[in-house]
């Protein structure tokens, strides 16, 4: 046994740790996509219970951020198209069946002016594809120009891209605005408007204005969580049996060698 043991860890020291650092790395890896996977489940299954809660209604009264967040609201009024923003870089929540493609396109995100309330409620009305030839062409989308009722899910914002160089908006009334991000106070500030503390992500109710609203559920890639895990802990398990076969041949030539037989 002593000799086993020497064989397998005292003369294999760089041996040893190499093995013990993969399956360290992989075995944390694994951890870490698994908790990432049951951080998602948790997520969506919060997402789920506010849903089923009362609807609220953005026509009744001012509702905080902290009660209305992920929770279904209805509201009454009118879009106002000529201060639209359309948000760039954003894939499409689900792709066509069969394709794993991720297709670009924008969001398209227009205040709604609450009927029988001075206060703008912003709505992400849904996700339009874009151009790959000609960035500002924005795909076509039908606004109704009278008053409406539209539902969705609230959220404090519509999802944020990483960008470099973000600053003030110029605003240019002859063309569209196409921002990486969105920023509620700053909208505040540049129409110099009451507006609500959140966005209302509208759901989809059959509307055929040229946008999609097939959002991706939060659960959305636990499935690929799972499996990244599984090769990291396959990768830790490798290691080991690399180290553990390598050692034993090195033992067994070692003792033939030596005639020893038994």
């Amino acid at each position: 046994m002593n000799n086993l043991f020497s064989e397998l860890i005292a003369k294999r020291i760089v041996a040893t740790v190499s093995a013990l650092l993969v399956m360290a790395i992989g075995c944390g890896a694994g951890i870490w996509q698994l908790n990432r996977a049951e951080t998602k489940i948790a997520l969506a299954a919060n997402l789920l219970a506010r849903q089923q809660m009362p609807i609220l209604n953005a026509n009744t009264g001012p509702v905080s951020l902290e009660e209305a967040s992920e929770r279904r609201m209805i509201a009454r009024g009118q879009f106002i198209p000529e201060a639209a923003v359309w948000l760039d870089n954003r894939p499409r929540p689900m792709p066509p069946v069969g394709s794993n493609v991720s297709q670009s396109g924008f969001y398209l995100m227009m205040p709604f002016r609450i009927e029988g309330r001075d206060e703008i409620l912003w709505v992400n009305r849904g996700w339009g594809p874009r151009n790959n030839e000609i960035r500002e062409m924005l795909p076509p989308v039908k606004t109704p120009a009278n008053v409406v009722n539209i539902e969705g899910i609230v959220f404090a914002h519509p999802g944020k891209v990483y960008a470099l160089g973000e600053g003030k908006a110029v605003v240019d009334a002859s063309k569209p605005r196409i921002e990486q991000n969105f920023d509620l106070g700053a909208e505040a500030q540049l129409h110099g408007w009451r507006q609500s503390p959140f966005i209302l992500r509208e759901v989809d109710m059959g509307i055929d204005d040229g946008l999609l609203r097939e959002w991706a559920p939060l659960t959305t890639g636990v499935d690929r969580h799972y499996a990244y895990a599984f090769q990291w802990f396959a990768l830790a398990f490798s290691g080991l049996l690399f180290w553990l076969i390598s050692g034993l041949r090195q033992y067994w030539r070692r003792g033939v060698a030596n005639g020893d037989q038994g």
